[in-house]
């Protein structure tokens, strides 16, 4: 799975007023009733006088550095534009602020709103970028190409109302930042053991802590895992499809013959995954805070090197590691392993989902969404991509033989000291704000757009990493994967992404099953190893009782109908 952001569908009570600076009083959500005087919009998007925009980022950014840095400077040079931005703080995935937005009626100007947008499209916050594109946007254009189609937010609603900034077009992966992890300081003393299967991580946890039951003093811990809030589906629920041979549709495993769907906790071969995390409890080898401890305490564990084993995605950990080599010590550090249930299974992690993500959108409260357009189309050609993904040249890269390299000081501060570097350049802060090419795909120049490709991947590893992929010989953790040409793209795309309905019984289900998986998941781990059976089928029955069959057909014609837009099929 591309992991590209978090995902949570949490719905929540809310009271109070939202108030984000730089949002005019106008009300309604067309693009031509906002702009007033097209014309006159025309020629103000075309200069570059001082204007600003207010945002809201559903996913945290803890080094925005209110463009202070490098590339935000050169940003305001080039567009006039300057981003007055507040992000989510919280672990929520904006769920809160922006259901209060949508109750208050206070927008910003821009919104980058994940899976929350249903919520403003159905109060009438966002506008219809179709028009704005097709007449101001000639870089998405082209970096969308044929599949604009798939910008359109429904069957039913055929308008755009965001333009995915999450994923890249085009992109190749050239390496793996998922799956199982493991400290590379037990990956060599163990002599790079086999880690293909959930029994092969077990006994490399399992050999090591007996060797080393403390590290620099304190209780070494095999794995930990983080249940805080909607993190617990990307270290302990997702993993269940992964490591059984499915791919991530979400909470639900869709039939690739039937496009039916249903909780992906129905697998029985799930139900086998998660009688393994409940073995590992009882052997004492997963950490017994795992359903209770905060972000911060999970990083702070996982930063002091005592943890072995982690299941997570390297964005949910990367805080804690970046402290660890500031340290220097890159032995505490992690490798990635596909691991899965049994050797039968493939992990599908690097099934591509084509065009679908995640993406930013203008309200209808921007004064001038022409000028807005404008500026996320600038980010989007050939010369806002390098900005955003290289820097300032001859500051942050340089041109040697026609193509684009980093200096090995610059190289070094942004895998060794990568927040403040981060904080200080902005490069990697600004991706959010608009489409782009990803990783693989090269300029005219016939360099990379960013700075992701396999030359760079492997001179940003430590020798520590480097000796542990040599171990397996590999040259990238991806190469112990399968591949995307092993499996088809999905004709129904990134389902995270699927508007879905939010008035009526749905989102009334879907609740009340998120509160019984989130319940019973971590009761069932934690039971005694002969109540898990009792537990875990006491949890589909619960599911089925509040509606979840009913839910599941609900979604099943919602991914039919998302696939007869995207494809033309005519699907029964």
């Amino acid at each position: 799975m591309k992991w590209s952001s978090p995902k949570s569908l949490v719905m929540l009570l809310l009271t109070g007023a939202l108030v984000l600076g730089g949002c005019s009083s106008n009300s309604n959500n067309s693009a031509d009733s906002t702009n007033g005087n097209k014309a006159t919009n025309a020629s103000k998007a075309d200069d570059k006088s001082p204007v600003t925009f207010s945002f809201f980022g559903a996913d945290a950014s803890p080094n925005w550095n209110n463009m202070k840095d490098d590339v935000g400077q050169e940003i305001i040079k080039q567009t006039g534009v300057t981003i007055k931005a507040e992000y989510d703080v919280g672990s929520g995935g904006g769920q809160s602020k922006i259901a209060l937005m949508a109750a208050s009626g206070e927008y910003p100007d821009i919104i980058y709103a994940k899976n929350e947008i249903g919520k403003l499209v159905d109060a009438g916050a966002m506008i219809d970028l179709t028009e704005l594109i097709d007449k101001y946007a000639p870089n998405i254009k082209k970096l969308f190409g044929d599949n604009m189609n798939r910008l359109k937010y429904s069957n039913d609603d055929q308008k755009i109302y965001a333009i995915p900034t999450n994923v890249g077009v085009d992109k190749q992966d050239f390496d793996a930042t998922g799956g199982f992890e493991v400290q590379h300081r037990v990956l060599k003393e163990l002599g790079y053991p086999q880690i293909k299967t959930v029994q092969d991580f077990e006994n490399v946890l399992k050999q090591y802590v007996a060797k080393h039951p403390t590290t620099d003093g304190q209780p070494t811990i095999p794995l930990t895992l983080n249940a805080d809030d909607w993190r617990i589906m990307i270290t302990v629920t997702n993993p269940a499809f992964l490591t059984t041979g499915a791919p991530d549709d979400g909470e639900y495993y869709i039939d690739p013959s039937t496009y039916e769907a249903k909780l992906h906790y129905k697998r029985p071969e799930e139900k086998e995954y998660f009688r393994w995390l409940n073995h590992m409890y009882n052997e004492g080898l997963l950490d017994k805070d795992s359903f209770v401890q905060k972000d911060d305490q999970y990083k702070a564990k996982i930063s002091s090197g005592r943890v072995l084993g982690l299941i997570d995605q390297e964005w949910g950990y990367q805080d804690a590691e970046n402290a660890l080599k500031k340290e220097g010590k890159h032995e505490y550090t992690y490798g990635h392993f596909p691991v899965t249930l049994n050797e039968q299974y493939k992990d599908h992690s690097f099934q591509q989902v084509g065009i679908d993500g995640y993406g930013i959108g203008i309200t209808d409260k921007c004064k001038d969404p022409v000028r807005a357009i404008k500026f996320i189309d600038w980010l989007a050609s050939d010369e806002g991509q390098v900005l955003l993904n290289w820097g300032i040249k001859d500051k942050h890269y340089k041109i040697e033989n026609g193509v684009r390299v980093v200096p090995e000081d610059i190289k070094d501060r942004k895998v060794n000291d990568a927040a403040n570097f981060a904080k200080e350049t902005g490069i990697s802060l600004y991706t959010v704000f608009a489409p782009h090419y990803g990783d693989g795909v090269k300029d005219p120049s016939g360099s990379y757009y960013t700075t992701n490709f396999p030359e760079q991947i492997v001179a940003n590893y430590s020798d520590v990493e480097k000796e542990s992929l040599k171990g397996y010989k590999a040259t990238t953790w991806k190469d112990l994967w399968p591949t995307e040409k092993d499996f088809p793209v999905k004709e129904w795309g990134a389902l995270y992404n699927m508007p879905v309905p939010t008035d009526g019984q749905y989102q009334v289900i879907f609740q009340k099953t998120q509160d019984i998986i989130r319940k019973r998941i971590p009761e069932a781990i934690l039971s005694k190893t002969a109540d898990f059976d009792k537990v875990y089928d006491g949890m589909i029955a619960e599911l089925n009782k509040v509606g979840a069959e009913k839910m599941e057909k609900e979604y099943t014609e919602l991914v039919k109908a998302r696939v007869a837009l995207w494809t033309g099929k005519d699907i029964k």
